[in-house]
């Protein structure tokens, strides 16, 4: 599967439609960003039931800023609605591979209990 573009418009629609979506924030001009492409690009096409997708921060600069993305590439997932990875930097073939399955073995259950648990800590 090639991967999607994600814009403002469409983000939410592909983050809820899909239970496993992977986002390269990226820009144009960002040298470790077209380093990282082709990895992105072949992973999609070995992980065809995942969804793969990509945000020009520099043309979806409200959305870069929605989440606070400081340092391009940037690759985030999101699980079930719920984002269980976010870091900068161009990851090489073996590492994406890795936190795939890393991310593929998580007990979804657990993460958003965790995730009620600190919001409970927070408004407490």
């Amino acid at each position: 599967m090639s991967t999607v573009e994600l814009t403002k418009d469409n983000f939410d629609q592909i983050v809820s439609d899909n239970d496993f979506v992977l986002i390269d924030f990226w820009a144009a001009w960002c040298g470790p960003c077209r380093q990282f492409a082709p990895v992105f690009e072949q992973a999609s096409e070995r992980h065809e039931d995942l969804v793969f997708a990509k945000v020009d921060t520099e043309a979806q600069q409200e959305l870069a800023a929605a989440f606070e993305i400081r340092s391009i590439p940037t690759l985030m997932i999101v699980r079930d609605k719920v984002a269980v990875y976010a870091q900068p930097g161009a990851l090489p073939e073996a590492a994406l591979e890795d936190l795939i399955g890393q991310a593929r073995k998580l007990d979804m259950d657990e993460v958003r209990k965790s995730v009620a648990d600190a919001a409970g800590r927070q408004g407490a």
